[in-house]
């Protein structure tokens, strides 16, 4: 019988694709993931948090089938804990009840012995002493991107799923809209600083250029806290410690300086553009590329230049 640890991250893979938080899932756990789904052994090599790795290949990703599934194997971990993705969440309600544990979902930080929890709004923190064997969900961007570690070759560990379990049948699994996805599974972000208001106008104006643009772009659209406590955009859309924790491919500055508590938020993205009339900020220092110019006079010529192909087509 493999021994497992005593805290555990659980993480549903489909088709070698890994859910947003996983990396963050495994780290709260010191490294250890058990990967089950569909193409799991190509997924692992995608880890970047992982230093101890079981694989449980299976058919076809079914929340009711893998809950039976795998509560005898998880009998012995006190702490199972799985990101707050879609199937994460599914999985983990499913698992408390087959497994006959208590669920706390929507955590921001968890140990062996204690769990925090976020609640009303992100406005209380609620901190919970584990007593008992449970399941937990790790709530992404909540605990950052974590540093790469050096990852052992995956453990099989073989799961047969049962056939007499009543689960909801997967017609389609639809890509996320960009203008409304949460960020921590946002790929592209455009984010805007108190840069891109020109003093006296209104900000959810610029915003709300901001969004169409990061629409017509496949991206999604962020803000640093003066945007939001302006109440130009929502605290879901604030980037930065006291907001939420992004890691995308692209990053696109407007406007925004490059402040400790903010760039602190963005993880480490594949490829940052500022936009700045400062050559100087931490933000353009830290940019692939910066463009020094005026914030809302380049979203406005590339917001126009976006509706110009948009009418040409």
């Amino acid at each position: 019988m493999t021994e497992l640890p005593e805290v555990l991250a659980v993480v549903v893979v489909r088709d070698a694709a890994l859910p947003s938080g996983a990396d963050e899932a495994i780290a709260e756990c010191g490294g250890a993931v058990l990967l089950v789904g569909t193409g799991t052994r190509a997924a692992a090599g995608e880890l970047t948090a992982a230093r101890t790795v079981w694989t449980s290949e299976v058919p076809r990703v079914a929340p009711g089938a893998l809950a039976a599934a795998l509560a005898p194997v998880l009998d012995s971990v006190p702490v199972v804990l799985l990101p707050a993705s879609p199937d994460g969440r599914d999985l983990a309600a499913r698992l408390a009840f087959q497994m006959d544990r208590r669920l706390f979902a929507g955590a921001t930080s968890c140990t062996s012995t204690h769990v925090e929890l976020s609640r009303v709004d992100d406005q209380l923190a609620v901190e919970v002493q584990l007593k008992s064997p449970v399941v937990v969900t790790l709530q992404p961007g909540a605990r950052g991107v974590p540093e790469p570690v050096p990852s052992s070759e995956p453990v099989e560990l073989p799961l047969e799923l049962p056939d007499d379990v009543l689960d909801a049948e997967t017609v389609q699994v639809l890509a996320p809209d960009p203008e409304t996805v949460e960020l921590t599974e946002a790929d592209r972000i455009l984010g805007a600083g108190a840069g891109l208001v020109r003093p006296g106008e209104d900000g959810t104006t610029a915003m709300r250029t901001l969004t169409e643009v990061a629409a017509a772009l496949g991206a999604s659209a962020g803000a640093t806290r003066v945007i939001t406590d302006a109440g130009w955009a929502g605290h879901d859309r604030q980037i930065g410690t006291t907001g939420v924790v992004v890691d995308p491919d692209l990053y696109v500055a407007f406007g925004i300086s490059g402040a400790s508590q903010h760039v602190g938020g963005l993880g480490r993205p594949e490829h940052v553009i500022s936009v700045n009339t400062d050559p100087s900020c931490p933000m353009t220092a830290m940019a692939d590329l910066g463009i020094i110019a005026d914030a809302p006079a380049v979203l406005d010529e590339l917001a126009r230049r976006l509706n110009g192909a948009a009418d040409e087509r």
